[in-house]
């Protein structure tokens, strides 16, 4: 019966028209360097992203009584944007998303040390990762495509990769399409680092917030939130939500995962084929009647709580505290150049790697 309940205008047609782009100056960087935002605006939906860090900075969409709010953490100067250098807000991390051992993996029986940033670890590419990057921006029907040129080298990482992220909106979808090229063999893991609170940003927890993940297995972690190497079952487990649970319900139980990432901090095993469009998440908002739904080609979703948001970091609407905000980041497993059992993250010269993820956003009465 859910899926007969009420959809608001916001569902469209396949044929409805692309979004209308248009664009602006953000302001410049320490260095002089000129950001510019963009916005993608359908009758459903308004975006707005930026060439730092190719991040997503807003996405206003209404509720069940129509009333606009903007959905996703962040800021409205530039300046707070370069402040922050712990958050990840709407960013593109890169060029590996999530954590690798302590910085390092070997490729081709050669041993690559990367730049560590947390602890022991590699963390979203690196001291310097293409969070802290201004990319080049240019439209494209109905969307903006991003590219980064990251040298061979760069933060460890062997190869000139080429990447490419497009951001597309029509009607009530977003698509967001990664692509990359090498001229040596490396690792690439993209993902977007959005993270999103349906009653609106600044307006208080997640926890009441309803969460389904297409998932029978997650990785497990150790003490530095590192993949064990085992897919363990979420059966009877605080991480099932195969069935749609209140986030709030389990978060504080008394599991040896939950208080290593303080919440949800984990990596979900996706039940769909890798490289096809499949089932991620679906969120849904008691409060607002907000509706998101995720789909991806990827293999895995991190699902992460806010738990280390502490209230230090203020948006337009108030300040990002503890568990303010949710993330689901698409991306093949953590750490995985150091699995030989996990999808592999390797690209060659020649090879092209390609990803998409969607968002869907609608409303229940």
């Amino acid at each position: 019966m859910r899926m007969l309940s009420v959809i608001l205008t916001m569902m469209t047609s396949v044929a409805a028209a692309h979004a209308a782009v248009s664009h602006a100056d953000f302001g410049k960087l320490p260095d002089g360097s000129p950001v510019t935002i963009y916005t993608l605006k359908s009758p459903q939906v308004e975006m707005r992203v930026m060439t730092f860090g190719a991040r997503v900075v807003s996405i206003t969409t209404p509720d069940r009584n129509g009333k606009q709010a903007d959905v996703v953490l962040g800021y409205d100067k530039l300046e707070d944007y370069v402040k922050d250098n712990k958050t990840y807000f709407g960013v593109v991390p890169g060029r590996y998303a999530n954590r690798v051992a302590n910085g390092k993996f070997t490729l081709d029986g050669k041993e690559y040390q990367l730049s560590v940033n947390e602890g022991t670890n590699t963390l979203h590419g690196g001291k310097d990762g293409f969070d802290r990057r201004n990319w080049t921006g240019k439209e494209i029907p109905g969307g903006v495509e991003f590219t980064l040129v990251s040298p061979d080298g760069d933060q460890g990482f062997p190869g000139k990769l080429t990447a490419h992220v497009r951001y597309t909106l029509q009607g009530n979808k977003v698509a967001i399409h990664y692509s990359a090229t090498t001229d040596k063999p490396t690792i690439v893991n993209l993902t977007n680092h959005t993270y999103f609170n349906l009653t609106g940003a600044g307006s208080g927890t997640i926890l009441n917030e309803k969460m389904t993940i297409y998932a029978d297995k997650m990785t497990p972690v150790d003490a530095k939130l590192i993949p064990t190497g085992e897919l363990k079952p979420v059966a009877g487990t605080p991480f099932d939500f195969r069935k749609a649970e209140t986030i709030g319900a389990r978060i504080n139980a008394d599991d040896e995962q939950l208080k290593l990432g303080k919440g949800y901090d984990h990596n979900w095993v996706l039940n769909g084929k890798m490289g096809t469009l499949h089932p991620a998440a679906r969120v849904q908002d008691p409060a607002s009647g907000r509706v998101l739904e995720e789909e991806t080609t990827e293999p895995g979703v991190q699902f992460y709580t806010g738990n280390f948001l502490d209230g230090s970091f203020s948006g337009p609407n108030g300040k990002y505290d503890f568990r303010t905000g949710l993330c689901l980041e698409t991306q093949h497993y953590p750490d995985s150049p150091n699995h030989s059992s996990f999808p592999s993250t390797e690209l060659k010269p020649g090879q092209t790697y390609s990803s998409e993820t969607t968002w869907t956003f609608s409303v229940e009465k």
